[in-house]
Order: structure tokens, then C-alpha cells, then sequence
């Protein structure tokens, strides 16, 4: 498994800060020779580094401006057949296997307090769920980051 380094993590936040900036500006901007930088990028991106970029678009943007949070409790033997049905639902945008008293959290957007009710209770058909529970997201308190861990990354690089 391939781990970040101090230069990789220059390279990441430089793309956090300008997702559209081209592999000569980033050598531009940091110092290194092109190749580097796309040497580094095919890198990254061959060890999994990049997640999904469709994770920047606003939900709101599509008309769904309301997001909450489902606990879903499921059958463990059908566990995988669950999934496959629960990603052909459009409105979950996340999902994830949980320990503990809850076996998935999924993430779903909708249009309204009626649209959420229609999405649990497609939720619910799905053979192998057994109960679901429902808190509606008042607002991101803290959005999704990872620059906090990049600059530990080049402080304990550095040192």
C-alpha cells in the first residue's frame, strides 16, 4: 500500500485548493518538474488516494435540499443482497456498515418531508430490512476535509 509522502501531500492540498489546476501549473506552483507531478498523480490515483469526485456537487443544486440520516437494521444474511437493492435508490447519495446497534448508515437526500417518507419506505420494502430510523441533518457543521491530515502529514514528514 502505497503511503502519502510530504511532497504527495503539497500535491493533494495544491488540488484541494484548485481541483482544475493542470499538472504544469501544480509543478508550477510547487516547484517540481511536470513529469513529476503526473509521475505522483498516477500514483495516487493507482493506489486509491482519490475517492469519488462526485462527492463535491451540492445535493441542492439537483433539487433535493433536505439530507438525512437512516439506520437502517437489517438481517445479516442478506446483507449483501440489501446493498445491491438499497444503491439502485437514487436519493442515497452514502452508505456504511456500521458496528454496534445499527448495521448501515445511509446518507439520502430528498425534496421534501414527503419525499423522505416515500425513500424509507422504499427502504423498508426491500427484503431483509427490518426497521429503519430517521433524524433529518440540521445543516454541515463540518463538511468533508482531509487537508488537517495532509499538513500532518508533511509536519511529521518534515521534522
Amino acid at each position: 500500500m502505497y503511503t502519502v509522502d510530504a511532497t504527495d501531500s503539497q500535491l493533494l492540498r495544491a488540488l484541494i485548493h484548485d481541483p482544475r489546476s493542470t499538472f504544469v501549473a501544480l509543478a508550477a506552483r510547487l516547484g517540481l518538474s511536470r513529469n513529476t507531478v503526473q509521475a505522483r498523480m498516477t500514483r495516487l490515483e493507482e493506489s486509491n488516494a482519490f475517492v469519488s469526485f462526485d462527492r463535491c456537487i451540492n445535493p441542492v443544486a439537483l433539487g433535493y435540499p433536505l439530507t438525512a440520516f437512516i439506520e437502517v437494521h437489517v438481517q445479516q444474511k442478506r446483507l449483501a443482497q440489501i446493498v445491491d437493492e438499497l444503491a439502485q435508490i437514487p436519493e442515497i447519495v452514502q452508505a456504511h456498515g456500521m458496528s454496534g446497534q445499527t448495521d448501515l448508515l445511509v446518507r439520502v437526500v430528498c425534496t421534501d418531508a414527503d419525499d423522505l417518507f416515500r425513500i424509507d419506505g422504499t427502504i423498508l420494502a426491500v427484503d431483509g430490512v427490518e426497521r429503519t430510523a430517521t433524524s433529518l441533518a440540521m445543516g454541515e457543521l463540518i463538511p468533508y476535509r482531509v487537508t488537517p491530515l495532509l499538513e500532518r502529514v508533511t509536519e511529521s514528514t518534515s521534522r
